[in-house]
């Protein structure tokens, strides 16, 4: 029966994650950005140091890349290809929570942990979003699992599979992946009195084979790279981001609380009041099993660690689904016709959603489209500019164009530069000043409608809209000639040319009367 269950879970699992991949282009801000740096890294042939817009990119370690470019080099540069390995790890994901929920508890158990798992809108969105947190939620949870069954079985091999997950973690998301399940094992074993684990000789030797598989890729980039790499990697997207809020608009103490009630939707609509019910009817106790404090401390622990976090990310307490899933799953197992109703509908919902609603909305935060028009437009002398709204990297992803980001002046430039330890450091697209602009070359400028209205103003020239898509408004310079003269080709604007002719005109005046 197990084998069937396993066959019918990654039969569901392919139905609710692979199915319309083919559909969702790539997104801003993030998922670009991704797709981007593994492009960049096949064309330079240089499978270790990740690099965007011709600079080395330090934002995530190396794996996620690597399974990027390997999905694109085994189904080519496609959609579908993009969305490939988080579907292929969000099925693996559930076919391990049923594994370890059956093994705690029961085959129905299992059964209804991943179900509900696969059925959450956290889990089901990160299984297609093109990020990290996918290939993260697996490998912690992997790190626990075979930790807790060293500790159950007393076999020294899981201790040495769970540093190797950790390793994978590390590689995926730096040192949170070892940090993270290290802070859940501490306590588990805090709680059960039994801290002189750690200090086994299996404990060692994992944390030795923990560090050879890090120095991999570790080690050669700092020696290729140096303090860069450190100060970066280490000192920005882990420190900082530990320490100062990266949108301060998230620092609330209930951020968490909502995320887990929206990420666990519609699940959570049942359990909070239930769970509530048992706290007001003093039927609530500490657990006293094994499994159950096990569970308990993951997931705590790990909402505990982002709440104390300075910068709040609705991705960040994702590693706490697969035990909160279990727990949920044992208290749903005795609510069967209930739960099935719920994940029918559910599954329905996400379906339907991938084949009619989702490519629309994916389409609407993707420069796919704009990317065709910019390139119908432009030749290599083309100069692209980005003004006034957030630099859409899915545009180079899908036209091979790099647009300068427009500030005013070129003592903005150095405002915008990377800096260290400064969240300026993700400012590595190319930037352009309106002090510096050739009138009389051919320009494209990517704008929204609100900043649209100052072109001509705080950005000078005569621009012509030549499309637009549900964010963004692209217009084109009608160029003019150091002498004044305008192309024949676009006088058959009478209105824009004489506006031409009279700014031109007026230029002229102010050099005869400065």
């Amino acid at each position: 029966m197990k084998r069937r269950d396993f066959l019918y879970l990654t039969l569901f699992g392919l139905a609710l994650f692979m199915l319309g991949n083919w559909l969702m282009p790539v997104t801003d801000p993030v998922e670009s950005n991704y797709t981007q740096t593994a492009k960049e890294m096949m064309a330079a042939g240089d499978y270790m140091s990740p690099r965007i817009f011709g600079n080395y990119w330090y934002d995530k370690p190396i794996l996620f890349y690597l399974e990027l470019i390997a999905a694109f080099k085994m189904f080519g540069m496609t959609d579908f290809a993009a969305r490939f390995f988080p579907a292929l790890f969000a099925i693996a994901g559930i076919l391990v929570t049923y594994a370890f929920a059956t093994r705690l508890y029961s085959r129905k158990v299992g059964i209804f942990s991943a179900v509900l798992l696969a059925t959450t809108v956290e889990y089901w969105y990160l299984g297609h979003a093109i990020i990290t947190d996918m290939t993260l939620w697996l490998t912690v949870s992997l790190t626990l699992i075979f930790f807790y069954r060293g500790y159950e079985t007393d076999k020294p091999v899981y201790y040495y599979l769970s540093f190797a997950a950790a390793a994978v973690a590390v590689l995926t998301k730096g040192p949170i992946g070892l940090a993270l399940p290290g802070l859940v094992i501490l306590l588990f074993l805090t709680w059960q009195r039994a801290l002189r684990l750690l200090l086994s000789v299996h404990m060692l030797g994992g944390l030795a084979l923990f560090l050879a598989i890090v120095s991999i890729w570790y080690l050669p980039m700092y020696m290729m790279h140096g303090s860069d790499f450190i100060d970066t990697f280490l000192g920005v997207h882990n420190i900082l981001r530990a320490t100062v809020p990266e949108h301060v608009r998230n620092s609330v103490w209930y951020y968490y609380l909502l995320v887990f009630v929206i990420g666990f939707f519609p699940w959570s609509f049942i359990v909070v009041p239930a769970f509530f019910k048992k706290l007001f009817t003093h039927e609530l106790h500490l657990p006293a099993g094994d499994k159950e404090r096990f569970l308990m401390v993951w997931a705590l622990a790990v909402f505990a660690a982002f709440e104390c976090m300075a910068s709040k990310y609705t991705t960040y307490t994702f590693p706490y689904m697969m035990p909160l899933a279990i727990l949920m799953g044992a208290y749903f197992a005795a609510h069967g016709k209930m739960f099935w109703r719920m994940a029918k509908g559910m599954s329905a919902l996400y379906i339907a959603a991938v084949l009619v609603a989702v490519p629309f909305v994916t389409q609407d935060h993707s420069g796919k489209d704009l990317a065709a028009l910019l390139k119908a437009n432009s030749t290599e002398n083309t100069a692209v500019m980005t003004y006034g709204v957030r630099y859409p990297v899915s545009i180079s992803y899908y036209s091979g164009l790099v647009p300068s980001r427009l500030v005013a002046t070129d003592a903005d430039i150095e405002k915008y530069r990377p800096q260290k330890m400064s969240w300026t450091t993700t400012n590595i697209m190319p930037f352009a000043a309106v002090t510096d602009m050739d009138f009389t070359k051919d320009t494209i400028i990517i704008t929204d409608k609100g900043h649209s209205k100052e072109l001509g103003e705080e950005v000078p020239g005569f621009w012509t809209e030549i499309g637009s898509d549900a964010q963004y408004r692209v217009y084109k310079l009608i160029p003019y000639h150091a002498d004044g003269r305008i192309d024949r080709a676009d006088r058959k604007n009478k209105t824009l040319y004489g506006s031409i002719v009279e700014r031109l005109s007026g230029e002229k005046q102010e050099a005869r009367n400065p």
